[in-house]
């Protein structure tokens, strides 16, 4: 016989939805923000889904949270089912619609402005029939949407190693040394040489937001070893506040530094060869979406 129809109804999408970026962020706060919503709501629809499914799960701790064994599967497979869903409901719009097509596209968080919102503008000026669904996120979960096809095409730090992937450098933009002020490094000095940074104490992002990039940041500015982490925080805008607090250092991208201009703390160049980082374009190599490969001739 078989199942009544009530029988599959606890199924809910929007909170699975939701719990598929509550794992991404492993942060309340964050994922509610991304989501739009407030914090309370995430936390009620996260403990309803629960109940729905009769077991935790996420561990909540005062700094965020981490995924159950059994959450740690249902959100690969909510992403899974999600990005089926996300693309079965955009055929059938682009069907309706007879126009255009869809472009799901993720930013890093590191990299705004300049050459890549320089490359959107020009898509867009360009394909206007085209939707645009944008996102932010770090460079490892936009490769994550990318592989489980809830994302067309995203922005990323690279190196990215995954064969799946084509992967075009957009940008490459200089590391610069975040000194506290009052350093004895920012007085009087331009650029900084990399034997004067060996066993400073810094801060960092953590690896898992984006391998590559973290890689070749130590890499280049602490070539001979001495990288001495003692703190890690979520973004480079909580790292510059780290650094204006007096007791670590930081390698940032120019370009986010910048921007976000932390009272406190002093920008320096280094000494040659010049650190840098890129920013690229990162797409699924068998896609199919011509909004992709619109988007990837105006690379050039």
């Amino acid at each position: 016989m078989p199942d009544p129809p009530h029988r599959n109804a606890w199924l809910d999408l929007r909170r699975l939805r939701y719990f598929a970026v509550l794992a991404e962020e492993l942060h309340f706060t964050r994922a509610a923000a991304r989501l739009h919503i407030a914090q309370p709501a995430l936390s009620q629809q996260i403990r309803a889904l629960e109940r729905q499914l009769g077991v935790p799960l996420v561990h909540r701790t005062s700094r965020g949270c981490t995924l159950t064994e059994v959450g740690e599967r249902v959100a690969a497979e909510a992403a899974r089912l999600l990005a089926e869903v996300d693309a079965g409901a955009a055929r059938i719009r682009d069907l309706v619609r007879g126009r255009g097509g869809r472009l799901r596209l993720a930013y890093t968080r590191s990299a705004r402005g300049g050459r890549v919102d320089a490359l959107v503008a020009r898509f867009r000026a360009a394909h206007p029939d085209v939707e645009v669904v944008s996102e932010t996120a770090w460079t490892a979960p936009n490769v994550a949407g990318l592989l489980a096809g809830r994302l067309d095409a995203a922005f990323v730090r690279p190196p990215v190693d995954e064969p799946a992937l084509a992967c075009r450098t957009v940008d490459t933009e200089e590391l610069l040394l975040a000194l506290p002020a009052g350093h004895p490094l920012a007085t009087g000095r331009r650029r900084i040489t990399r034997a004067e940074v060996v066993d400073l104490p810094a801060v960092m992002w953590p690896r898992d937001n984006g391998p590559g990039m973290f890689d070749r940041t130590i890499a280049q500015v602490w070539p001979r070893g001495g990288f001495r982490l003692v703190r890690q925080e979520p973004d480079d805008e909580q790292l510059l506040r780290a650094v204006a607090q007096g007791d670590v250092i930081a390698a940032v991208p120019a370009g986010r530094a910048r921007a976000v201009k932390v009272p406190g703390v002093l920008l320096r160049r280094f000494a040659a060869p010049t650190p840098t980082v890129d920013v690229a374009l990162a797409w699924p190599r068998d896609t199919t979406n011509p909004a992709v490969h619109a988007l990837v001739a105006l690379l050039g």
